[in-house]
């Protein structure tokens, strides 16, 4: 099976949403971290440019990629600068170390 890694930059604010909608899609595991940078809006006028926003990786197959990609847009959009970006990068191996088992191309 082909893994790939699903990585959301967002607005803090739209979390908890953009969270409730993975769910109802079946998505079982996420992580969700605090970061702080900018992007193409950056106030200049103030003296600390970084703003805090939420990062979300997903590991999912290749089949959920668009759905959880189409999910995080539609719930996160305000048609705003700043709304966030999302990434989808392959993922060479997948680890789980409970069971000490790979995932990996077949």
């Amino acid at each position: 099976m082909v893994y790939k890694r699903v990585v959301a930059i967002l607005r803090g604010s739209v979390l908890e949403a953009v969270e409730t909608s993975l769910k109802q899609l079946g998505i079982t595991g996420i992580t969700v971290s605090q970061v702080k940078g900018y992007g193409e809006y950056a106030n200049l006028f103030q003296s600390n440019w970084m703003v805090t926003n939420a990062r979300i990786e997903i590991f999912t197959s290749q089949d959920q990629v668009d759905s959880i990609v189409t999910t995080i847009m539609e719930t996160a959009h305000a048609g705003v600068a700043g709304d966030g970006l999302v990434a989808v990068t392959p993922v060479e191996k997948l680890y789980r170390i409970r069971t000490k088992t790979e995932y990996g191309p077949d």
